[in-house]
């Protein structure tokens, strides 16, 4: 999946051929004589905003609907290659502009109504139509000129220009929906508890603010796909949202969860002790190639406060990441140096992560004309001929987070700078974020594709009221650098481009960036059996199944 995906905290295409074919036989990477049913515990640390698969934007509701929707094709763990998922063949032109894709003429949606070439069609057109409110994922759906049916079980794509992405953009990173369901606009946005979709589990329970719980749909026409065999195992898998870490931790040694997704480093090192670890549940620390989170304390550079680079810069100087690291992750994280993942290849190796440094950030503010000057404590500026001290608020959706905030208030303070703290729900928070009526605000962006387009969060054009430039970031330069590497072909080219990219958007620091994971670190139970603890590219949870008794 392409999109970036928010958190609560070089691939060359091969043009004029088939990129997969319908004869083709895909050896599982899993355990292909998996055992089948059981049921599968999951636990969120926030319910999703919405189970709408045309609009989502947060991880939480991608993770449920990844489980009842499908895409056109679906990525192997281990290569990073394309394989069949809706579509069984795609061909691609030699020019890398037109896209064929042939679908499963077994498919169908889980109220037994075949998939077609009507809905491949829909789906596309839904999601650049402003009244499904998709804008997220416009972005990389911007190059797409048409799309044809050339009939029920065929679909031609045809891209305006060449975009390094553009058969990812068609592949993976809208999930295709039914039109019989959601062809209304105005009724597909009260969509949000309910869903028909063409995925492994369908919908039966909603119980708010408690649980989800899918079931496996009978007779599931991607049972007989090779490169599904071994994957959804469960007859059922629920999906609870408990954001307490201690009680998490309580819960699966009790057996009333199965999974701790995102366990945090505290919680690793510190809550997971005790004679059940390592009996009947499981903390596990894994490394792959896959692009780790990071989070981010996002500036709002609409308001006055925030305009200045200088005292972005400076806001970034004034957090001790270093303190936070050892004492709050125990050192099993890096600071994050910008915009990407550190050890992607488009992340500029010059550029380092801006440390610890009252002094220096106190000249910055000193320059932008933020100065104590009637010694109250306070910094303040004038401002259209008004005194403004230098106070705002930081809003953040996680309660076990709050301790970094509270360092860093405490550093603000010793600086002149008053920041107050404002716990919100997940629901409420993603509103602020999306109505952009914030000072700041605590986020993360969730791993992306191995190659990342910057387009979705630091063009201008994506900051709108549904996008995800949520600083209001806007830089010409930046602008125009994304531009071309959207269009360059070669690797080494793009490469460059995106390295300017990271280099220019780190220097105006629109984020007090954070850190980047260098593990993936769950809790599991020992009724839960996997192939191996992660793949290639991920874990694989699809991969896993229940434990033989």
């Amino acid at each position: 999946m392409n999109f970036k995906k928010l958190a609560s905290f070089a691939l060359i295409l091969s043009f004029g051929t088939t990129v997969f074919a319908a004869t083709e036989t895909y050896k599982t990477i899993g355990k292909e004589n998996a055992p089948q049913g059981g049921s599968f515990t999951y636990n969120l640390r926030d319910e999703p905003t919405t189970l709408n698969p045309i609009n989502y934007t947060d991880a939480y509701s991608r993770r449920i609907l990844e489980y009842t929707m499908s895409y056109l094709m679906v990525r192997n763990y281990n290569t990073w290659k394309y394989e069949p998922s809706l579509a069984e063949k795609v061909e691609i032109s030699k020019d890398g502009l037109v896209f064929t894709f042939t679908l499963n003429k077994n498919a169908k949606w889980s109220d037994g109504v075949p998939v077609t070439a009507e809905d491949v069609k829909f789906s596309f057109d839904a999601t650049k139509n402003p009244a499904y409110n998709a804008q997220h994922v416009w972005p990389y759906l911007e190059t797409l000129k048409s799309v044809e049916i050339l009939n029920d079980h065929q679909v031609k794509m045809t891209m305006k220009e060449k975009y390094f992405k553009n058969q990812d953009a068609l592949s993976d990173t809208i999930m295709i929906v039914p039109k019989h369901i959601y062809n209304d606009p105005v009724e597909a946005n009260k969509k949000n508890k309910t869903m028909i979709g063409s995925g492994p589990y369908k919908l039966v329970t909603y119980d708010q603010g408690k649980r989800i719980v899918l079931e496996k749909v009978d007779n599931w026409w991607g049972s007989e796909v090779s490169n599904f065999k071994g994957r959804y195992n469960f007859k059922t898998v629920t999906f609870r949202f408990i954001k307490d870490p201690t009680i998490q931790v309580e819960a699966l040694k009790k057996g009333e969860i199965d999974y701790i997704d995102e366990m945090s480093d505290e919680t690793y090192v510190k809550r997971a002790v005790g004679p059940e670890w390592g009996t009947s549940v499981e903390k596990i620390k894994v490394e792959n190639k896959a692009p780790t989170s990071y989070g981010f304390v996002c500036w709002n550079s609409k308001r006055e406060l925030f305009k200045d680079r200088n005292v972005r810069r400076a806001l970034a100087m004034l957090m001790d990441r270093k303190q936070m690291n050892e004492k709050f992750k125990f050192n099993m994280a890096e600071p994050a140096a910008g915009p990407f993942y550190n050890r992607s290849p488009n992340a500029d190796p010059n550029v380092k992560a801006i440390t610890f440094d009252p002094k220096a950030a106190a000249e910055l503010l000193k320059k932008a004309g933020w100065v104590d000057s009637d010694k109250t404590g306070t910094l303040s500026k004038m401002v259209d001929g008004k005194k403004v001290e230098f106070q705002f608020t930081l809003i953040y959706p996680g309660k076990d987070t709050e301790k970094y905030w509270t360092l860093y208030k405490e550093d603000l303070k010793k600086a002149g700078i008053q920041m107050e703290l404002k716990l919100l729900d997940w629901n409420a928070f993603i509103k602020a974020a999306d109505d952009r009526v914030f000072d700041s605000l605590v986020m993360a962006w969730a791993g992306s594709d191995v190659e990342e387009d910057p387009k979705q969060i630091w063009h201008s054009t994506s900051d709108v009221k549904g996008g995800s430039n949520y600083a209001g970031y806007n830089n010409p330069e930046v602008d125009k650098a994304i531009e071309l590497a959207r269009g360059e072909m070669d690797g080494k080219k793009r490469s460059d481009l995106m390295r300017k990219v990271f280099k220019l958007i780190a220097d105006d620091a629109p984020y007090a960036f954070l850190f980047n994971e260098k593990y993936v670190l769950y809790g599991l139970s020992h009724k839960i059996s996997t192939p191996k603890n992660t793949f290639v590219f991920d874990t694989g949870m699809s991969y896993w199944f229940a434990h033989a008794p």
